[in-house]
């Protein structure tokens, strides 16, 4: 579209906005005063994170977001765990939750070594065991 269709299309969208601000139509809506409340994406790739925020709204996120999105808060948990007993039982629903996502497949999934978030669990794993120990 040329500068001029957008600069248009500008002005009629400022146009309404400020019409419904006159209208009262943005007082009193929920949230209203209070901040916003952001969402950590960080999981998602950032060339995927606009498609996965519309699916997402839609109720149509893929079964297989949700599962990386799981599997990285249990990495989370686990990297953040200072209990040995805990730490333990992360590392054990860790496992099974692969176990299931490999289950659910045809074909179980292969993580490459090319993978971005693959090598982003080991350099945290790798992380985790240089970390001093705070009970030896």
């Amino acid at each position: 579209m040329s500068e001029s269709v957008w600069w248009i299309l500008e002005k009629v969208a400022e146009d309404k906005i400020q019409r419904a601000i006159d209208e009262g139509q943005f007082e009193k809506l929920p949230g209203m005063g209070k901040p916003l409340e952001m969402e950590d994406t960080s999981w998602v790739p950032e060339e995927l994170r606009m498609a996965y925020k519309i699916l997402k709204n839609s109720g149509h996120v893929p079964k297989e977001v949700e599962e990386r999105k799981e599997l990285n808060n249990l990495v989370e948990a686990l990297e953040n765990c200072e209990d040995e007993q805990e730490r333990y039982r992360q590392m054990r629903k860790l496992n099974a939750m692969v176990t299931r996502v490999n289950a659910s497949r045809a074909t179980p999934v292969r993580v490459d070594v090319e993978d971005a978030y693959y090598e982003k669990i080991v350099e945290r794993v790798r992380l985790y065991g240089k970390r001093p120990d705070k009970d030896r």
